[in-house]
């Protein structure tokens, strides 16, 4: 939680499986899911099901005992129900571990964030019964999760999210790849939810985005420290970025600007996603996880519940 008294710079596993408790005051509701299999989540498919959609004209072939008879008084056409039918969907978290992650001017790391993030997610998601899979990448490697339900997965998830280390700095690299895999693992009608802070999203990334959201609903979390948004006022200033040490200044203003522009061309991308229904949630390294899950996915209350 963030609450200050955490570790800034990496997560204890207590920490993370004491957010098991917080997660039950959120909810992933569904917006837009391809499953064809049973379970618990509303898709796009309408038939006979739990869920009320919509009242439309009769048709020929409708089933008469779905006929909305206040609807039809009101209009004095006959119209009938029409239902959205309960569907299941495996929640995938591909959490970015890069080099960049490992870093914050306020706050916590963004790594500290991400794995906060994904520990809220995947105890929601068990709460509701939903199989949990996910992977963990760097520039180099991934580690994968099958989508299982149960306890046990979430903690294998996490317990490899206390354990990471920043690696040795290294140029930037695409998103592409680990994207063009996610599309691969990642099972059609799934949530498919991408911690990142998006460095590398060129073009090739947005193709491997788009490809994924066709058959799965996406949201993109990000992930930004203040300090990439917009430099400090003017002055020299001198960072750290793993064993590399340099000095910026900030007095001139068009170096400002143009340093300003790459986080603004970053976050016109993102916005731009939206075109294809990705979702995307915004979260600084001063921010608290769960604040901003709650804003997406909150309930109005929590249940009174021991959590397990």
């Amino acid at each position: 939680m963030s609450d200050g008294r955490n570790n800034p710079t990496r997560n204890s596993l207590t920490e993370l499986i004491a957010l098991n408790r917080a997660a039950y005051s959120l909810k992933l509701h569904a917006r837009r899911i391809r499953s064809r299999q049973s379970g618990q989540y509303l898709s796009r498919i309408k038939g006979r099901g739990m869920e009320f959609d919509e009242s439309r004209p009769y048709e020929p072939g409708d089933d008469v005992r779905n006929i909305d008879w206040r609807v039809t008084a009101r209009t004095g056409t006959t119209h009938t129900k029409m239902f959205r039918e309960e569907r299941e969907r495996p929640v995938f978290i591909s959490v970015d571990s890069r080099a960049p992650m490992f870093f914050a001017t306020r706050g916590r790391f963004k790594s500290v964030i991400a794995a906060e993030l994904t520990s809220l997610i995947a105890w929601t998601a068990h709460h509701q019964g939903d199989r949990i899979g996910g992977e963990i990448f760097d520039e180099t490697e991934h580690t994968e999760f099958r989508p299982r339900r149960g306890q046990h997965n979430v903690l294998r998830i996490i317990k490899q999210l206390s354990s990471l280390k920043a690696a040795a700095a290294t140029p930037q690299t695409s998103l592409e790849a680990p994207l063009r895999r996610l599309q691969r693992i990642a099972h059609p009608g799934s949530l498919v939810c991408i911690i990142s802070d998006f460095r590398g999203l060129d073009e090739a990334a947005l193709t491997q985005l788009v490809n994924i959201s066709r058959h799965s609903e996406v949201l993109l979390l990000h992930i930004f420290d203040p300090l990439e948004a917009e430099l400090p006022d003017k002055g020299h200033y001198r960072v750290s970025f793993g064993e590399r040490i340099f000095s910026i200044n900030t007095a001139n203003q068009q170096f400002r600007q143009r340093y300003s522009g790459h986080f603004q061309e970053r976050m016109g991308q993102l916005q731009q996603l939206a075109t294809h229904h990705i979702n995307v949630l915004h979260c600084r390294t001063d921010e608290s996880p769960i604040a901003v899950l709650r804003r997406r996915f909150g309930v109005q209350a929590a249940p009174t519940r021991k959590a397990g």
